[in-house]
């Protein structure tokens, strides 16, 4: 029986391009479906393949609602109809296996899955991330954040729990190439850190979600300050990207044991690489000698080579 309730989301924006992935515009606007519109964006991701074969009844009957509840959400992601949907479910899912890397993604791991099959599927999640992430990145946003952290006098990074462990492994990197960056886990420290920034300064927030009350607070109060703020999120409605200058995008790709947080920090690692790299070019003269000197004073602290 196909459910018939009335869905109060009509229309959902969804902002990203229409040269972006389908399915990264699902994924995209799942925090923006509600009721109805929510079940079939997780219908479609669980098992995109299905999806293309399905015809819209039958995608209604799986995800538990009606075929206009189908025609809604087709032109929720800006597609005019349903065969719209299934012919760039099924370009994208056929490129990606002539690429090699859609070794079960949709599928859950197993408690009893050999680890040949585990280790597949993380390979492929992860690869298919870091094509989503590609796409979504605007690299002229990548440019503002590299031209303002190079001229920036000090930055303060933000993060909790996972996000913190990226948030210090950019500020490891800044700290090498001589930019003076200090990362903030905990909010009262972090809240009296960036109470101290000034225009000029950078401060950066890290938050799969962007929805981390602590980080929201923090990058908040430095914008307050005058401080040129970075939001690196998933999701560019989030609270911590609205209240960003600027905004670094990743994409992610949930697989059992790894949801959504944990699958989001190898795509965070890259981006925060790139922005790094591009700091370091801005940088040159400088990033290279404190690079040269920070290596040299840790020298003595590798075993010599032909040690026993």
């Amino acid at each position: 029986m196909i459910e018939r309730e009335a869905d109060s989301t009509a229309t959902a924006v969804v902002d990203a391009s229409p040269a972006d992935g389908v399915l990264l515009r699902v994924r995209a606007g799942l925090p923006e479906f509600t009721g109805a519109l929510q079940r079939v964006a997780e219908q479609v991701l669980a098992d995109p393949a299905a999806a293309a074969r399905a015809t819209i009844v039958e995608l209604a009957e799986r995800s538990g609602t009606s075929p206009a509840t189908i025609t809604r959400f087709c032109r929720a992601l800006g597609f005019d109809g349903y065969a719209d949907l299934r012919l760039g479910i099924a370009a994208e899912t056929g490129r990606a296996r002539s690429a090699g890397w859609t070794f079960d993604i949709g599928r859950e791991i197993q408690p009893t899955d050999p680890l040949d099959r585990v280790l597949g599927q993380i390979m492929a999640a992860d690869t298919r991330a870091m094509h989503d992430t590609a796409a979504l990145l605007d690299l002229a946003e990548v440019e503002r954040a590299a031209d303002a952290i190079a001229a920036a006098t000090r930055v303060d990074i933000f993060g909790a729990s996972g996000s913190a462990l990226v948030g210090e492994e950019m500020q490891f990197s800044l700290h090498r190439i001589g930019v003076a960056a200090w990362a903030w886990t905990d909010v009262h420290n972090g809240l009296a850190s960036a109470a101290l920034l000034r225009p000029g300064d950078v401060a950066l927030g890290v938050s799969h979600s962007g929805a981390t009350r602590e980080t929201i607070e923090m990058l908040a109060e430095a914008g307050s300050r005058g401080a040129t703020t970075v939001a690196l999120t998933s999701f560019p409605r989030s609270p911590l990207a609205e209240l960003a200058d600027i905004i670094l995008l990743t994409a992610a790709q949930a697989t059992t044991f790894r949801p959504d947080a944990l699958s989001a920090r190898h795509p965070q690692l890259v981006v925060l690489d790139l922005l790094y790299i591009a700091v370091a070019q801005r940088t040159h003269d400088r990033a290279h000698a404190s690079f040269q000197r920070t290596a040299q004073a840790v020298d003595g602290h590798k075993t010599a080579k032909g040690a026993a």
